[in-house]
């Protein structure tokens, strides 16, 4: 697969990579050298976004925790020294190639709350519009089950979800999904392309996991799933290789889930299946005549508001005649549009008292239905 193609790539690092097995340490030469890579993928003009597990190991090395202290109010002692550490790895790694970086912790309940969703949504693309490399990882300090949830594997899917991403790396500690498990089958094979998860494919599965690990390939193909779905590509590649980037662009030595569509169209089919309206907009004949073009619907072509809804839930958009010609998800609540609509963008601010997007709905959250 040609990375050059996907622009906006999730590359999702795993404990096993990140920490030396012999002494719980972080591995900063293999980090180093990933890094190298990534930097090279910033020169080509690639949106990165990187989902680090490995706070909980590192931290339990730190405060000196041996494999008696497995309590959960433990291993959130433990995630709370050890992201410390991650994040000064990756600020220390990437400073020296002038990239700056910064820490986004999520657990799956933001992912799931829709005003939480949005705000998640808008900090990561505001970094990545900024050319700044978000650093995603679990709450683990809050999340009671986050902890045992899957390595961040489907975290990554979601975050996958969250930014309508092209691809997402799930590097490991082998190749890609094997018909058996290569460590007590030397002569299985690797699946190189997946189009369609079935149960077959699933059973080809294992729970392997390392001593720092959480998440095996059953976790992986989970996570593939929920991208595909979303238009998303993933990639299960092996980690261990001096250039793991540089194999996935030269060789076809990993396995591929390909999606069916792309991560837009996949986003707008949701949207357009989508029938619990939560009120309307009327909208005049100029913002219509935008959104035919393909742009977003701006404050100022609002006319008039119906129902009660938030930030984020979806409602549906009227022409001045009355007719319902679309739909999408609205980045204000009906009473910031109330005191908005009409207004110009520069506007907005010192009429609200703040400004967190210029868009009533942005045009990928938005499709017509005339």
């Amino acid at each position: 697969m040609n990375l050059n193609e996907q622009k906006k790539l999730i590359i999702k690092i795993g404990s096993s990579l990140l920490i030396n097995e012999s002494d719980g340490s972080l591995n900063k030469l293999w980090l180093d050298n990933l890094v190298e890579e990534i930097t090279e993928l910033k020169k080509n003009n690639h949106s990165v976004i990187i989902v680090s597990s490995g706070a909980i190991g590192l931290g339990r090395k730190y405060l000196g925790f041996d494999d008696g202290y497995n309590r959960l109010e433990q291993q959130q002692a433990a995630a709370a020294s050890g992201q410390i550490i991650l994040a000064h790895a990756y600020q220390d790694l990437f400073e020296k190639h002038q990239i700056k970086v910064a820490q986004v912790l999520l657990t799956l309940d933001d992912l799931e709350d829709r005003t939480k969703y949005l705000n998640a949504r808008n900090t990561i693309e505001t970094l990545l519009n900024i050319d700044v490399i978000p650093i995603i990882n679990e709450n683990d300090t809050v999340a009671t089950e986050e902890i045992r949830y899957g390595d961040n594997d489907q975290l990554a899917a979601r975050v996958s979800q969250l930014i309508s991403a092209d691809c997402l790396i799930l590097f490991s500690d082998v190749k890609g999904l094997y018909g058996a498990n290569p460590k007590t089958h030397p002569d299985a094979q690797l699946i190189k392309e997946i189009d369609n998860i079935t149960n077959e494919i699933k059973s080809m599965a294992t729970e392997s996991k390392s001593d720092y690990g959480s998440g095996g390939m059953q976790s992986k193909i989970e996570a593939a799933k929920i991208c595909m779905n979303s238009g998303c590509h993933t990639i299960v590649a092996s980690g261990l290789l001096e250039k793991p980037i540089d194999n996935i662009n030269t060789t076809n030595d990993y396995s591929h889930f390909i999606p069916q569509e792309n991560p837009l169209s996949a986003r707008k089919k949701w949207i357009r299946g989508m029938i619990d309206s939560k009120g309307s907009i009327e909208i005049d004949q100029g913002a219509e005549m935008a959104l035919e073009t393909g742009k977003s619907l701006l404050p100022v072509g609002v006319r008039a508001v119906e129902g009660s809804f938030d930030k984020g839930e979806l409602i549906s958009i009227v022409s001045k005649s009355g007719d319902v010609i679309g739909k999408g998800m609205t980045n204000f609540s009906d009473l910031e549009i109330e005191i908005i609509k009409g207004l110009k963008t520069s506007e907005i601010k010192s009429k609200l008292g703040y400004l967190t997007t210029n868009e009533a709905i942005h045009r990928d959250n938005l499709v017509l239905t005339k």
